[in-house]
């Protein structure tokens, strides 16, 4: 068994498309229209094309809300990518003008920091030690 897909709900598909893609480096795999202005939107990591899709999906459910703005007041992130170098990786992205909740921690064996990924969710980045 492995993992294929994981999603994240996004308050608006083609802001996060363009987050995704071209702040974070993700490529899109998947654009299919679903209904009249929702689309299952799928992005993959540069290095793994094959690898897990993110679905970037729509929040419209009415749970999503209160679900996400309770993990967000709580500042846990809803998902992790791993980079190779998280000081780097933060310096990269606080230049393109990403908010950061956390910057870099040392958590013993994993460096980590968080962000907001303009769509609603924290994101965690994580390096583990070589």
């Amino acid at each position: 068994m492995k993992i294929h897909l994981t999603s994240v709900f996004v308050d608006d598909q083609a802001k996060a498309e363009a987050f995704y893609t071209e702040i974070l480096g993700f490529v899109k795999k998947h654009d299919v229209p679903v209904g009249e202005k929702d689309r299952w939107l799928t992005v993959v990591s540069r290095d793994e094309p094959g690898g897990t899709e993110l679905l970037l999906e729509p929040a419209g459910h009415p749970a999503v809300k209160p679900y996400r703005d309770m993990i967000v007041k709580d500042g846990i992130p809803l998902a992790q990518f791993a980079v190779d170098d998280v000081q780097a990786e933060y310096e990269r992205l606080r230049d393109l003008g990403v908010h950061f909740t956390q910057g870099p921690l040392d958590m013993g064996p994993i460096t980590t920091a968080v962000f907001d990924d303009t769509c609603g969710n924290l994101i965690q980045i994580a390096t583990e030690p070589q």
